[in-house]
């Protein structure tokens, strides 16, 4: 293992978690403090808000860096550094696509840099949003009627929706904006520059930290950039198959606690070091 890490980021649901928990286990914030402790970086890179990893990651918080919203939002030890918002004519044009597809069971959540906005009435939906996710939620009747500037829509469709982000939402959208699945339940929209991997090179680039030098994890379409952007990268084993092709590594899933297992693996080897 390569002990010249001087950075590790890490994706969330279903990467570190099962899809939309509202904690992480204790282990996991041990060995998070241990190499923070002993001077590394640590990035938490998810497409949820920075409200909800925060809540999750309160025990270190103030320790971490954060890629959120799938990179549109940048924090350095949890202080804003980039916020990326989409093109309000984009936000208009996609919402009354979405809206469309309200009647097939969709929803949508609208993402500002400081919570998002909800127009579902479906109370298992708020539900999953505002208390396993722990975003920091707005009901209203009308998103386009709010004053805000939006960093990110998307779309949620209980058990999958990878069906139709693949084979209609992504390929009518992805000359205009940044979509890709993040999740087998969610399609993402962002602004075209938005990605997970150019994200970190803005970290490694801000901080002086090499590629070689940077380790991250994820399971999913939306972590293909990140996989990018780092030397050592590992996808975990209940990862999509184009993830796990461009990993350098694979590794147990989050049942396992797989990452938690690399991680601790890579402390053991720099306290020998040491």
């Amino acid at each position: 293992m390569n002990t010249k890490i001087k950075l590790i980021a890490t994706d969330v649901d279903g990467t570190l978690v099962k899809d939309s928990s509202p904690d992480v286990y204790d282990e996991m914030i041990d060995i998070i403090k241990k190499l923070t402790d002993a001077g590394i970086r640590f990035v938490i890179a998810s497409g949820r808000q920075y409200g909800s990893v925060r809540k999750m990651f309160a025990r270190t918080d103030r320790e971490l860096d954060y890629i959120v919203e799938n990179g549109a939002h940048i924090l350095l030890r949890a202080k804003n550094y980039s916020i990326t918002k989409m093109e309000r004519r984009y936000v208009e044009e996609i919402m009354q696509d979405l809206r469309s597809l309200y009647k097939d069971g969709c929803h949508v959540v609208a993402s500002t840099p400081h919570g998002c906005y909800l127009e579902s009435k479906d109370e298992e939906f708020i539900h999953l949003i505002r208390d396993s996710y722990r975003n920091d939620v707005t009901l209203t009747d009308d998103i386009l009627s709010e004053d805000e500037e939006f960093v990110k829509l998307a779309v949620y469709k209980k058990g999958s929706i990878r069906s139709l982000g693949e084979g209609i939402l992504i390929p009518k959208w992805k000359e205009l904006v940044k979509t890709t699945m993040a999740g087998e339940e969610w399609v993402d929209f962002m602004d075209f520059s938005v990605d997970k991997g150019n994200a970190l090179r803005t970290i490694q680039k801000t901080l002086g930290i090499l590629p070689e030098e940077t380790m991250v994890f994820g399971d999913n379409n939306n972590d293909l950039g990140l996989i990018q952007a780092a030397g050592e990268s590992y996808a975990v084993d209940n990862a999509v198959e184009a993830l796990k092709k461009e990993a350098r590594y694979i590794c147990p899933g989050w049942k396992e606690k797989g990452v938690w297992q690399v991680l601790d693996a890579l402390y053991q080897e720099l306290a020998e070091d040491n």
